[in-house]
């Protein structure tokens, strides 16, 4: 899977198909978090959060994970376009079902249309590996799509994400042909919902996921 082509275009694309709306879905939450010492953003793409937190938390330290080169370094770019220390954020270029985290812990981990990429399977095996590799009371902050339960929001949800997982899996090769909601993995780590928030007729959600500490 790689954004590489879709690089150059994703900021557009994503105006014109959705305005601001995926934007405030990343950063519904952020001004809800405590203070975080080190973050792990996935597949943070343009860098168009990261510019947000940095601004919210600029002594925080940031590790961006993204299987596009292209992406990094158009987060890279707009870090630098908006003035601010790169030398806080470190850029890592790889696939995060074969990324290691090693020994460093994180206490705020960030998955904005991420998760979505991945299968039932693959999505059990990511987040086992964020959750050892965040801190006991680590913080989730978590934005994606959500197919609403019934009537019309529901029909019009399933035809839109019909369409774009064919169009992401043609371009990108995206792993997933469907939606899987996270929750059940999340609480299997002792991650809490604290917050949530729905956009767009239920297509869109914003989360704040905090651990019980009793890992």
């Amino acid at each position: 899977m790689s954004f590489d082509l879709l690089a150059p275009h994703y900021r557009w694309m994503e105006f014109i198909l959705a305005g601001g709306k995926l934007q405030r879905s990343r950063t519904a939450h952020l001004k809800s978090i405590r203070e975080p010492k080190r973050a792990l953003l996935l597949g943070e793409g343009n860098g168009r959060f990261l510019v947000e937190l940095l601004s919210m938390h600029s002594q925080a330290r940031v590790t961006c994970l993204d299987a596009s080169q292209r992406m990094l370094d158009c987060a890279r770019s707009r870090i630098v376009k908006h003035g601010m220390d790169g030398g806080s954020v470190e850029f890592i270029h790889a696939d995060i079902l074969e990324w290691l985290p090693g020994s460093q812990k994180f206490d705020l981990i960030v998955t904005n249309f991420f998760l979505d990429c991945f299968t039932p399977q693959q999505i059990e095996m990511v987040v086992e590996k964020l959750a050892g590799a965040a801190t006991p009371e680590a913080q989730w902050l978590l934005a994606d799509f959500r197919e609403p339960p019934a009537g019309m929001r529901k029909l019009r949800a399933k035809l839109i994400l019909q369409s774009m997982y064919l169009f992401f899996r043609a371009v990108t090769r995206l792993p997933a042909s469907r939606l899987t909601p996270p929750d059940s993995y999340l609480r299997r780590h002792r991650f809490e919902l604290v917050q949530r928030s729905q956009a767009d007729w239920g297509l869109l959600h914003s989360d704040l996921w905090n651990r019980s500490g009793l890992c």
